[in-house]
């Protein structure tokens, strides 16, 4: 017999128990009103005070950036060193549900939705842009390497995967991790909160756990309104390119009214009909499109950049994770803090849309899956992406080689310009974004949904539709707020939605530790494991 071990994390708390209903909806007492209201004024407030609200949100982001940037980079840090423990601890047999649990999801549908609510748009945005601006010196280089040289074009290459490599993917295993822990496992509402039921113990189900989730929400709906902005401004530019219809705010705010219309109809058919659908489809569009550019391309240089990247990455990871001391702080702060700071707003959304289809995953598997599996796809998607317009600028072809990076939203078509079936891929890039925007808009909406529904999963429809028209509605106020500038007005809100939530992490990291150790002591006592 082994040792009687009390599961000390029971609690009569129910999802949806503080609820009220008012209209057919089912909304949580504090954190709805408040989160919709925060996100209403801010809408209202930037499409009025458009001047003032590009002056505010600029002021807040070199503000946090100058006074925080340390911080960002070192939680970063601790998130991929526990992540990385956790494959080979123990506690990586426990199994998400229970250990008779069998997964909701085929391997590759589980796949499909957390890569393309995890990355999307960014991948499709960044991919040639980000290596082509350290290469060429567009916005100063990291360690300040000479640019237009070949350690610039390594060093472009490793920094950039940097930036979407284990870092990224570890912020979001912890959360999801720990919100498919706590629910699944231990029967708490599927909420942000209930991560934090081992520090705060029943207090969580009362204010505190009010203002955390208040926090989720916040974090998580700007974080989300930067991806679209992103893939707004790229669809735009795709289509002037291809058409001629011009890129200018108007165009982008038609694109975020007509994807978030589909969105909305995506949300109605829910998440099999839905989400899962679009993920697919999106997988399966985006795995064609990788294989063109590396066939089409220059497939010997592509293979020879993916080791680059790779050997780039590991020389460098440690250096580049270094936050103190740097020669290249302009660098780091304004490309690294504004990553780690997007990743962490995207966190809950991205977290808890994992944890949703997690269920019967054990812990190894889950950890596996969600950061090593991404981040060697990513190398290859990085490599043949980055490294065809790399090879290009080299070889002095393209406007990309005669003009250098004018406009960032252009540089994916620029780069496909000078390959086979221009139009086509082009065209398909373009329907990719628009796809990965609206996968984006639907999880997130059926995610923050669940937050302010109390940790509900099948609350009203109406209740998705508003956030998923809020999502679209801060995405069309960053744009026209930013103006000329909405890029940084864009990366303002994630950087200040960043910040707090940044603490909550590091408290989540712990409660998670601390319950996974619990669960390997009960399981055991119980003869399970």
């Amino acid at each position: 017999m082994g040792e009687v071990v009390k599961d000390e994390y029971q609690t009569d708390y129910v999802a949806g128990q503080d609820n009220i209903n008012i209209l057919g909806l089912d909304l949580h007492n504090w954190v709805f009103p408040v989160s919709a209201l925060i996100v209403v004024a801010f809408v209202i407030g930037t499409l009025m005070f458009p001047g003032q609200a590009k002056e505010l949100l600029d002021g807040m982001k070199w503000d946090i950036i100058a006074r925080f940037d340390w911080f960002f980079l070192i939680s970063a840090n601790i998130f991929v060193v526990v992540c990385l423990a956790l494959i080979f601890l123990p506690v990586g047999k426990i199994r998400l549900g229970g250990q008779d649990a069998t997964p909701e999801f085929s391997t590759l549908s589980w796949f499909a939705m957390l890569f393309a609510a995890g990355m999307g748009i960014g991948l499709m945005f960044w991919a040639v842009a980000e290596p082509t601006a350290y290469y060429t010196g567009w916005y100063k280089t990291p360690f300040n390497v000479e640019p237009n040289t070949p350690a610039a074009a390594d060093l472009a290459m490793g920094a950039t995967m940097y930036h979407w490599g284990l870092h990224p993917w570890a912020i979001y295993a912890i959360v999801a991790l720990s919100l498919a822990f706590f629910a699944f496992n231990k029967n708490m509402p599927l909420t942000i909160r209930s991560a934090f039921f081992p520090l705060l113990r029943d207090w969580v189900w009362g204010w505190p756990g009010h203002i955390i989730d208040v926090l989720a929400v916040v974090a998580t709906i700007f974080g989300l309104a930067t991806s679209l902005g992103f893939g707004a401004q790229q669809a735009a530019s795709g289509l002037d390119y291809l058409f001629g219809v011009g890129a200018g705010i108007n165009v982008q705010m038609a694109i975020i009214v007509a994807v978030t219309s589909v969105a909305l109809l995506s949300v109605l058919r829910g998440l099999d009909g839905g989400v899962k659908v679009l993920s697919n489809i999106n997988m399966g569009m985006a795995a064609l499109l990788l294989l063109f550019i590396i066939f089409a391309g220059p497939t010997m240089s592509i293979l020879e950049t993916l080791w680059v990247t790779s050997s780039s990455y590991v020389a460098n990871i440690l250096p580049l994770s270094n936050p103190f001391g740097r020669e290249d702080e302009a660098w780091f702060q304004g490309w690294t803090v504004f990553y780690w700071a997007w990743w962490i707003s995207w966190s809950p959304f991205v977290g808890m849309f994992i944890a949703r289809v997690s269920r019967g995953r054990t812990v190894r598997e889950f950890i596996t899956a969600v950061l090593l599996i991404p981040t060697v796809i990513t190398a290859v998607w990085m490599s043949s992406f980055g490294g065809t317009a790399l090879e290009q600028i080299q070889d002095g072809i393209g406007a990309l080689a005669s003009d250098g990076l004018t406009d960032v939203s252009l540089a994916m078509f620029q780069m496909f310009a000078n390959l086979p079936l221009t139009g086509i891929i082009s065209f398909v890039g373009i329907i990719l974004v628009l796809v990965f925007f609206v996968t984006s808009s639907d999880s997130g909406s059926l995610v923050i949904d669940s937050i302010t529904a109390g940790g509900k999963t099948d609350a009203p429809t109406a209740q998705r539709v508003f956030w998923a028209v809020m999502e679209g509605a801060i995405a069309a106020a960053l744009i026209f707020g930013g103006g000329a500038d909405a890029l940084g007005a864009i990366q303002a809100t994630a950087i200040s939605a960043g910040l707090p939530f940044t603490a909550i992490l590091l408290v989540m990291t712990w409660g998670l530790l601390k319950g996974l150790s619990h669960e390997r002591r009960l399981l055991i006592a119980r003869g399970e494991l």
